[in-house]
């Protein structure tokens, strides 16, 4: 079993295994390299040769004991039919779904050559990983891949979507349904290839109330892990529901997931205490920024989360991905400085 798969599977490890989300990419010099080749950024992820090595970049670098496959969550809608662009400096555009007529433009049966096209990365990393290096496939959540499709770009509070559910609920719950019946093929697909683990993306989680939060990001979320469970029983599922704050614990505990990722904000003691205690791993949450300034400040946050998490099903990450500035020796240094002080 691979060090990264023991926590989710109930064993706690250390030192704690270690990966990064958003562990491939712009701050890589070999990444850029090949992103000048590539064309648009969709053309790198749907091509295996070239997604391939770009998830494979970081392992060589760090020795990272999970990859991720490279991918983006915007990969489901453009299968759909919906189209997605992506401006560089500016991020993804999309032509907005606004009301439940639109939905009549996604076209399932569209989504089998691009969904292929990323499977077949996946069985291209599982026979190039090292021995003991799992393979994570991915998906967004349902809510967040739908703040994409409605608001036609990232937004700092979701309204469009927001504003789509609170008006026409039985419509917006059509496009939430189209999302997890699509994603459940798409995670079983990437898992059929060699995926180890799954993750589900639901970075836009904490822009909602309760009430909604029960039922955009638990209810869908708990619905996919359900089917993937009866699919593929040995596969662990990880959330994560950023800036879902307290809120996590009820996700935990409703979804059914093997572990939870935390972003930056999640406090040390709920996370070594309360949601250790709901039976899960726990994924986990250094600041992007401090691979950013490294030195004191960064090996000072490393050793409190590893203080907090010692003797818990605990995998060291990132409360969110690696920002582009990083300076790549800012990576090796915390992968040493787990390895080391997490003994």
């Amino acid at each position: 079993m691979s060090r990264f798969l023991s926590p989710l599977l109930g064993k706690c490890e250390t030192p704690p295994p270690i990966w990064l989300m958003r562990q491939a990419g712009r701050y890589l010099p070999e990444y850029r390299e090949l992103r000048k080749t590539a064309g648009s950024f969709l053309n790198l992820c749907y091509s295996p040769e070239m997604a391939a090595e770009v998830t494979l970049q970081p392992i060589r670098r760090y020795g990272f004991d999970a990859s991720i496959l490279f991918s983006d969550i915007l990969v489901v809608p453009d299968a759909l039919g919906q189209e997605v662009r992506f401006v560089e400096g500016e991020g993804p555009r999309l032509d907005p779904i606004t009301e439940a007529a639109g939905l009549k433009k996604l076209d399932r049966s569209a989504t089998t050559e691009k969904f292929g096209r990323v499977c077949e990365t996946v069985a291209r990393l599982k026979q190039d990983l090292p021995k003991g290096t799992a393979l994570i496939g991915f998906c967004g959540a349902p809510w967040t891949v739908a703040t994409y499709m409605v608001g036609g770009r990232g937004s700092p509070d979701q309204a469009a979507a927001r504003l789509f559910a609170y008006k026409d609920p039985v419509g917006f719950q059509r496009l939430m349904d189209i999302l997890v019946s699509v994603s459940i093929d798409y995670l079983s697909q990437q898992v059929q290839a060699g995926a180890d683990a799954l993750q589900i993306f639901d970075s836009w989680a904490g822009s909602l109330p309760e009430s909604e939060f029960d039922r955009w990001v638990i209810a869908p979320t708990a619905k996919i892990r359900q089917a993937l469970a009866k699919q593929h029983p040995d596969i662990p599922v990880i959330g994560f529901p950023r800036g879902a704050g307290m809120t996590t614990l009820k996700f935990v505990q409703q979804t059914g997931v093997d572990g939870v990722s935390c972003d930056t904000a999640m406090p040390l003691a709920f996370m070594s205490d309360q949601l250790s205690a709901a039976g899960v791993a726990v994924q986990g949450n250094l600041d992007p920024l401090l691979l950013v300034s490294g030195g004191k400040a960064l090996d000072h946050a490393v050793d409190a989360i590893l203080d907090a998490m010692r003797g818990k099903r605990f995998i060291f990450n990132l409360g969110h991905g690696i920002v582009p500035q990083t300076p790549p020796e800012h990576v090796a240094r915390l992968v040493e400085r787990v390895r080391q002080n997490g003994v």
